[in-house]
């Protein structure tokens, strides 16, 4: 099989070489205790786009950090007897949640569904977020020249949590049976919505981004999804005179850092010739998952769709 990366008996071990924080674990605490502070003010507005016979579907808005206004489409099953399952999904970078299908199709297996707009991208969320430096591109760079609780992603990792817990907090929903489902930027998501909020009993991740900046770096791989990288670099540091603070300032918004918290039971998705979020930064994330965990690997595929992947998320998260 051609390579474009480590071989498979490397990956398998690799747990990634960008810096993690010293003090990570206190900077993910402190924003937990921020969000604890934030009422999420939740809302409910039944959709007039679409009315399945099976479910019931909303536009549902809730405060985030910062008091944006954050937007998911809410799907759940009509008439079910008692409190049930719940997925959380979480769309590509600059995308948004989506059309209501995937959605419904989870309804109809008996769960609820909710699919983030993340802030600043694609979709109706607000974004609100004050920084000091470069907001023309890109935004797992954004905040890197501010404070570190200034970075965006922050902001959007702690949106994932909190749109779990206004999910949790309906009564059709038992919190015990909830899961996050998502690829690339969603894959990444899914993995820190499930690291930071306990109570996620499932994750499905598909080849994640966010993962492992000094690997995409040394790969010349700075490129499509991490093009901002290089930009930030040829714009404010053409000298690299920072390299070290700029990769460990991102080892707080990288998710292999956030994996080992992870207590779902994780299904992976990984593909061998991904050059768009290498292999070695995906097996960076499923190497660092402590608990009990699968990956279907995929050995000529790259960062596109994967045959029987949205099949198999789907009997997994039907297990809930």
């Amino acid at each position: 099989m051609p390579l474009i990366d480590k071989p498979l008996e490397e990956l398998r071990t690799y747990r990634g070489i960008n810096p993690k924080p010293a003090d990570f674990d206190a900077y993910w605490d402190a924003a937990l205790r921020e969000l604890d502070a934030t009422d999420p003010q939740p809302e409910l507005v039944p959709s007039t786009e679409i009315h399945p016979p099976m479910a019931e579907a909303f536009d549902l808005w809730f405060r985030g950090i910062g008091g944006a206004r954050i937007y998911a489409k809410y799907v759940r099953p009509k008439n079910r007897p008692q409190p049930g399952p719940a997925v959380l999904m979480f769309h590509g970078y600059t995308g948004n949640s989506g059309d209501w299908l995937d959605k419904i199709a989870y309804a109809g297996q008996g769960l609820s569904a909710a699919a983030l707009d993340c802030r600043g991208q694609g979709g109706r969320s607000e974004d609100n977020t004050p920084v000091r430096g470069t907001t023309m591109h890109g935004h797992f760079i954004r905040g890197l020249d501010d404070a570190p609780e200034k970075l965006l992603f922050r902001r959007i990792f702690l949106d994932t949590v909190q749109l779990a817990r206004v999910v949790m907090s309906f009564p059709e929903n038992d919190p015990s049976r909830v899961g996050t489902l998502g690829g690339s930027q969603g894959g990444a998501l899914s993995i820190a919505c499930a690291a930071l909020e306990p109570r996620i009993s499932r994750c499905v991740s598909i080849f994640p981004f966010l993962s492992d900046y000094r690997r995409v770096w040394d790969m010349d791989l700075a490129k499509d999804a991490y093009f901002e990288l290089r930009q930030f670099f040829r714009n404010f540091d053409p000298l690299h005179e920072r390299e070290d603070e700029i990769f460990t300032r991102l080892g707080y918004i990288d998710v292999k850092n956030l994996a080992p918290r992870i207590k779902a039971r994780v299904l992976m998705g990984l593909s061998l010739m991904d050059p768009i979020c290498p292999p070695s930064t995906q097996f960076a994330v499923y190497n660092a998952i402590g608990g009990e965990k699968d990956a279907i690997i995929y050995p000529d595929f790259g960062h596109e769709a994967l045959p029987g992947i949205n099949d198999r998320a789907f009997d997994f998260l039907s297990g809930l």
